[in-house]
């Protein structure tokens, strides 16, 4: 089988971009009581329409909202399963205790003597509520674009272990709600594939899941992490097979519902990463394991490693190369940006024996990370965000001239 191919596009990006001030203060303002909740939408609404306009002048196909209708990249689909809960928002608050302490993101966060915020675990048995919080979002893209180009829109989802990871071992899940990790996964994975199956019915043939856990198991400092701790019932590798096999439980679907993953070392306000290492730790078992199309992979410093790691990729899958950077200014130079595909291309060739003609078949190039993944974004202006999007393009057409 061949890899599937528009989507993913010659010219790929990974869904946040840059919000206008009005909307996030509006945001703010709504959150914290001092404007009514229907002053949001219109400002949301034409936003989203500058900025699809934005991208399409860009001359991107894959279209996004920008996630405009969010506050941070992973949106509200937990949040709104039936058995979970926020526990922050309790009143006396929570024990602390239950985050795993070398997560890359926790151990960021703690460092700063702050906390994650939407500290969500399963109070109760996990199911799908029958209604999408993620279905609004494609439902407005419809409503702004023909219907012809409803094929391209992208929808971003939640990464199945996001709340899961972040937490010790069997703490996702209070006490006597599921006595292991797998009945946690099954319910989890069910009312995934329910979530799938609402935005299939829908017309959503394109969608991408932002993993930065995943990524987690290529950093040396939390490998360590996980070996020292005690409390741990399986070693790392273990856990991330274990990983792999709920994902595609998660992900089951049609096979003409393109499904992509972004593996990210994190992108917080203000251009912050929370993790590095090379994907030599995991490529062969993510390439060759999970079931998805394209892989979305940070390539824009040494902090991800080299191309070495595409020689694993199968011949009926995808690599969408982030080799601009989205998190500072300064523009790349277009021709050292077209080596480095050629580059990468040259090894996966090597893996596939073919020639790197035929490898370049199945990359893509975009930046390496969203623009915004959390409502204030990255150390950029807009008017940087358009050129670098304008650069991806360029870059495209050289390598791939004449394909979208």
């Amino acid at each position: 089988m061949s890899a599937p191919r528009n989507p993913p596009f010659r010219a790929e990006h990974i869904g946040s971009l840059l919000r206008p001030d009005e909307l996030v203060k509006k945001r703010y303002a709504v959150a914290d009581g001092s404007a009514k909740p229907e002053e949001l939408a219109p400002i949301q609404e034409q936003a989203i329409r500058d900025v699809v306009q934005l991208q399409q002048d860009c001359g991107i196909h894959c279209l996004t909202n920008g996630e405009y209708s969010r506050h941070q990249f992973w949106g509200t689909f937990f949040e709104t399963l039936n058995g979970m809960e926020e526990i922050n928002l309790r009143e006396g608050g929570y024990d602390q205790s239950i985050f795993r302490q070398y997560a890359p993101d926790v151990k960021s966060f703690m460092h700063a003597k702050t906390i994650p915020n939407q500290v969500t675990v399963a109070t109760g048995k996990i199911s799908h509520p029958g209604k999408s919080s993620f279905l609004p979002e494609l439902e407005f893209m419809k409503s702004i674009v023909p219907k012809e180009q409803w094929k391209d829109i992208k929808l971003t989802l939640t990464s199945p272990s996001w709340y899961h990871f972040r937490y010790g071992p069997k703490k996702a899940y209070l006490k006597g709600v599921y006595n292991n990790d797998d009945e946690y996964f099954a319910d989890v994975a069910k009312a995934y594939q329910t979530e799938l199956k609402i935005l299939y019915d829908n017309g959503l043939r394109n969608a991408q899941v932002d993993d930065p856990n995943l990524a987690y198991f290529c950093s040396e400092s939390m490998l360590e992490g996980w070996k020292n701790d005690k409390e741990n019932f399986q070693t790392a590798e273990e856990q991330f097979d274990a990983y792999l096999r709920f994902y595609n439980e998660c992900f089951k679907r049609p096979d003409d519902f393109h499904l992509g993953i972004h593996i990210c070392r994190g992108n917080y306000m203000g251009s912050k990463h929370f993790s590095e290492g090379a994907y030599d730790h995991i490529a062969t078992k993510l390439f060759n394991n999970l079931d998805v199309s394209t892989y979305y992979l940070e390539y824009d410093t040494p902090r991800a490693g080299g191309f070495e790691p595409l020689k694993f990729l199968p011949k009926n899958k995808n690599v969408v190369l982030g080799v601009i950077t989205s998190k500072f200014p300064e523009l790349e130079d277009k021709k050292d940006m077209i080596e480095r595909v050629h580059k990468a291309a040259d090894y996966v060739a090597e893996g596939s024996k073919q020639s790197r003609e035929e490898a370049l078949q199945r990359l893509s190039v975009s930046p390496q990370c969203g623009f915004a993944s959390h409502a204030e974004g990255n150390a950029l202006g807009r008017e940087d965000m358009k050129k670098k999007l304008q650069l991806v393009r360029s870059i495209a057409d050289e390598v791939w001239p004449k394909q979208p």
